[in-house]
């Protein structure tokens, strides 16, 4: 079942991290959606704070025919592009994958252009994460 967040969506995925980040490549490539970017927190508390922190990776996701429509709407669009998703560990075991709302997100752009395409990308990152469930 996918979670309503405040400004995202989770659901919740078992397995290990390396089958769980390829399902959701494999989730966002069904979608039309490619990760153009790659975060590991984890990695870069360590590095930069000497922080122990839990695994947590950011996404950032891009499906290009979408973002191409969204630049030629509006010009700064680029400022919350790509669309970012999670890939959580929970403290009890298994993983949370979460995917940024575009609905939210964009509403305070008054173009209905944008407006139109974030409900395409919002029901797209809905299938990708129904298909991990």
């Amino acid at each position: 079942m996918i979670e309503q967040r405040t400004y995202g969506l989770a659901v919740q995925v078992a397995g290990d991290y390396a089958s769980v980040r390829e399902k959701v490549g494999e989730a966002l490539k069904a979608v039309g959606f490619g990760v153009i970017t790659e975060i590991d927190m984890r990695q870069t508390m360590k590095q930069k704070l000497e922080v122990e922190f839990r695994p947590y990776t950011i996404l950032g996701a891009c499906h290009p025919t979408l973002a191409l429509s969204a630049l030629e709407a509006e010009d700064d669009i680029g400022l919350v592009m790509p669309c970012n998703l999670v890939i959580a560990a929970n403290p009890g075991g298994g993983w949370t994958v979460s995917a940024i709302d575009a609905v939210v997100q964009l509403s305070k752009i008054p173009n209905p252009k944008i407006q139109a395409i974030a409900i395409d990308v919002r029901g797209r990152l809905v299938q990708a994460l129904e298909s991990l469930q």
